[in-house]
């Protein structure tokens, strides 16, 4: 009665926490800043995620997730404790349940590496959910139905698409971009056609402001900052929408390459649900510009973005917390 019941999207870019009665209750970014002297954290999430390109070297501020799995173990768990005690309290009567997503084509290792962070982070269980079952429960599709639905999550290090039917996974694709990748084209854009250095920031602004899947009626504009690769010194520049577009279109073809993948893998029967219901998007990546459509024109099968993208893999997985005697049997064995 008094165990708290906490689903977590352990993001390349963002952890979401839900806890059960309450919703999402935490949305902060999968950043830490160590002190180097004495191995110290000196900060997590957004106040860490400040300190990028922005600090001395006495302080290193890292991810320790990428392209969606633990690269730094030990800082992994460190960051999933402060974020469980800052849901929880520092200390709890009982320790809670936890559900985590993990991208569908980690290895066995690779799972047990979440696994044993979230028990060391004070997780009395911990149960993994690959993130498109997770995605496709928290937007709301009729999972438990033996219909075609298809999702596509495009989170920060991976996008993934599957079709799931009966509580489980019928086909899937993977393809390890997403919007860090998408971030970086954008850098390297800016430094190959106006001799700019700008950093992953102001590439993510870029990318909000006015980036775009497909070329827009009225072009958007914005002034950005940088340093300049010849001189060494500080310069504005002016970047249009129209730019963004052909900077990101190489890992939005990658992204499309994995949703064709899958459906050429679907069954006949589920790929005329889909082609009935559409696909739904989920996922940080889903609110770029126009990525819908880009989608809907590449497959012809209808795309639409689910209500609040970014929480759907953190409602899905305490859903399937809340379910878990139905679910139990639909879960990676770890």
């Amino acid at each position: 009665m008094f165990e708290k019941q906490i689903g977590i999207d352990l993001g390349t870019v963002n952890v979401l926490v839900y806890v059960r009665g309450k919703g999402v209750v935490l949305l902060e970014p999968s950043v830490v800043a160590i002190s180097v002297r004495d191995n110290r954290i000196v900060a997590v999430g957004a106040e860490a995620s400040e300190m990028v390109g922005r600090v001395p070297e006495s302080i290193e501020v890292s991810r320790p997730l990428r392209d969606g799995v633990i690269a730094d173990y030990i800082v992994t768990e460190r960051m999933l404790r402060y974020f469980i005690r800052r849901v929880i309290g520092r200390n709890p009567l009982l320790r809670p349940q936890v559900m985590i997503s993990t991208p569908q084509g980690v290895t066995s290792v690779e799972r047990r590496a979440v696994y044993d962070a979230a028990i060391q982070a004070g997780a009395k269980e911990a149960y993994l959910i690959p993130e498109p079952l997770a995605a496709a429960y928290g937007a709301g599709l009729p999972i438990n139905t033996p219909t075609g639905n298809m999702v596509v999550d495009i989170g920060g290090g991976t996008s993934e698409a599957a079709v799931v039917s009966m509580h489980d996974i019928v086909v899937w694709s993977s393809a390890r971009v997403g919007g860090n990748r998408i971030d970086q084209s954008i850098i390297g854009y800016i430094r190959k056609k106006y001799n700019l250095i700008i950093g992953e920031q102001t590439a993510e602004e870029m990318k909000i402001q006015i980036g775009s899947a497909l070329p827009l009626e009225g072009p958007l504009s914005m002034e950005v900052r940088g340093r300049d690769q010849i001189a060494g010194l500080p310069k504005t520049i002016t970047v249009t929408s129209s730019e963004v577009t052909d900077a990101i279109s190489e890992p939005l073809s990658a992204i499309v390459g994995a949703v064709r993948q899958t459906l050429e893998k679907t069954p006949p029967e589920l790929a005329a649900d889909i082609i009935d219901r559409g696909m739904v998007l989920t996922g940080g990546g889903a609110q770029l510009r126009n990525v819908d459509k880009l989608l809907t024109r590449e497959t012809g099968v209808p795309c639409f973005v689910a209500e609040n993208p970014i929480a759907c893999v953190a409602v899905g997985a305490g859903r399937a917390l809340e379910n878990l005697d139905v679910m139990r049997r639909f879960l990676p064995t770890i």
